[in-house]
């Protein structure tokens, strides 16, 4: 591991493309995580495309600069704006933009930063420590195995999708019936196609993600805000990191716990950094010596919310890269990217693509040092991008959408179904159907059949061969307390 590690540092760190991508890669990211309704998810929808005729490391090491500059520059627009850039950020606001309020946005911006690039080393020292040792332990996984580990994440989606339980599960539904239109895994029957050509082959993965995340959120963002003159970002002066030593101390245990949260809560498939920044938030409130002054401006709620933001990275990339099942919506595209490049996640990824594996680590790395040059370094380039006219930002996004998708296969079907997926993805937000459900739904959906076939096969149609697969059978039992729980929540709720 040691020397793959060293490897992977000589390629990365030595390659003059690869520093120059990973360092404007992060730059944009941060761009679009601290712009309002432009998230890391569609930072690297819009860029999947540009990396198509990159190698391996180089283009998913470049997506993954993206996704943490995207979570790290949340803070800026939540501090400055209230306004959360990105979902994973909504807690910084509670605590952030009353600092500012009061002089101190400096502070609470240094604050952020700092503790963002601890959380991020966090995630990502766990990372490289787990996964290759679950890596090793899922290779022994099976047909059954799979089926019921994809079992378990669908059922903790539904049961994790808010207060809409019933439209969590009807929306990660109807992501697996999309899924399962063109060939069948296995026996190769046509499905849904109604004698359309072009859906033999299904609806392109990037198609679906780009559609939901980034065409669907300039719709809704559209909608609502057009001028430059919404936003009024406030003045700030920053000197060093804007605390003080003794303030760093003081806030290393309400870091290192809001750390582990975010690295549980990452693992966790479909739940990520929108549900684990308020989640250490609330912790750090409860166990405070003084909860009173959450909200009214002190800097226990900014390293709550961002350290533990930022360790969600890491631990949503341990479940992508030894299982092959996304832990967020983030590492949902990046799985997209994965298999763009002609590498699928799972227990074999490490003894078949372990340069890139440890490329991308290192790449990770390098990033979160580059997040902190650019964010102090940078800060007032960033706060103009704030005022850009999203009439000038937005048509572009779509035209570069539009392209991308049609570059792939040169197929003018997967522009056209990127454009109806879009607008799903704005009439279903309309409606509070949640989007993260239908997206991992989609992704899930052949890992589940796929392997619930082979599995019966295996078995001559008995499903109680599971039961003979202690890990299958105890992953299987999980995601039906799961569901039960999800609907004794369900009951409780209507109740009250």
């Amino acid at each position: 591991m040691v020397e793959s590690f060293m490897n992977a540092v000589i390629a990365v760190a030595g390659d003059p493309i690869s520093l120059f991508l990973i360092f404007l890669g992060t730059g944009i990211g941060i761009v679009f995580g601290a712009v309002p309704g432009l998230t890391a998810t569609v930072a690297i929808a819009m860029m999947l495309p540009v990396t198509f005729n990159m190698s391996a490391t180089l283009g998913i090491s470049t997506l993954v600069s993206l996704y943490i500059g995207g979570i790290s520059g949340g803070l800026i627009s939540a501090i400055l704006l209230n306004m959360p850039g990105t979902p994973s950020s909504i807690a910084t606001c509670f605590d952030g933009r009353p600092l500012a309020l009061k002089g101190q946005a400096g502070k609470a911006i240094g604050v952020g930063i700092v503790f963002s690039f601890l959380g991020t080393m966090f995630g990502i020292a766990a990372m490289i420590f787990v996964a290759p040792w679950l890596a090793s332990l899922t290779l022994k996984f099976g047909a059954w195995e799979y089926f019921a580990v994809s079992f378990f994440s669908l059922t903790l989606i539904a049961s994790l999708s808010g207060k809409n339980i019933i439209k969590g599960i009807m929306t990660a539904v109807l992501g697996m019936m999309f899924a399962t239109v063109g060939m069948a895994p296995i026996d190769g029957v046509e499905r849904f196609t109604f004698g359309n050509v072009e859906l033999t082959s299904g609806f392109a993965m990037l198609s679906v993600l780009v559609g939901l995340y980034a065409i669907s959120e300039v719709m809704k963002t559209a909608g609502t805000v057009l001028r430059s003159e919404d936003y009024t970002a406030t003045e700030f002066h920053i000197k060093g990191f804007g605390f003080t030593f003794k303030e760093f101390v003081s806030q290393l245990g309400n870091a290192l716990r809001s750390a582990l949260i975010g690295l549980g809560i990452g693992i966790l498939p479909g739940i990520g950094g929108g549900t684990s920044n308020i989640l250490a938030y609330s912790v750090a409130k409860d166990q405070s010596k003084y909860p009173e002054k959450f909200g009214t401006g002190i800097i226990d709620g900014v390293v709550a919310s961002e350290t533990a933001n930022n360790a969600t990275i890491g631990g949503a990339m341990i479940p992508l890269l030894t299982l092959g099942i996304p832990g967020d919506t983030v590492t949902a595209m990046l799985l997209g990217g994965f298999v763009l490049h002609g590498i699928q996640p799972g227990p074999l990824l490490f003894e078949n693509n372990g340069d890139v594996v440890y490329g991308v680590f290192v790449a990770m790395i390098i990033s979160s040092i580059f997040m902190l040059i650019w964010a102090f370094g940078a800060m007032r380039v960033f706060i103009k991008v704030l005022k850009v006219p999203k009439n000038y930002l937005f048509p572009l996004i779509i035209v570069l959408c539009t392209l991308g998708a049609y570059a792939m296969n040169n197929r003018l079907f997967d522009a056209i179904s990127m454009v109806a997926f879009g607008v799903l993805g704005f009439v279903l937000e309309r409606l509070h159907y949640p989007l993260p459900p239908f997206i991992l739904g989609f992704v899930l959906c052949g890992t589940f059949e796929t392997n619930l076939r082979r599995g019966l096969q295996f078995d001559n149609g008995s499903f109680l061969g599971l039961f003979n697969h202690p890990i299958a059978a105890a992953f299987f039992v999980a995601g039906v307390i799961s569901f039960i729980l999800s609907l004794k929540r369900l009951r409780t709720s209507k109740a009250a």
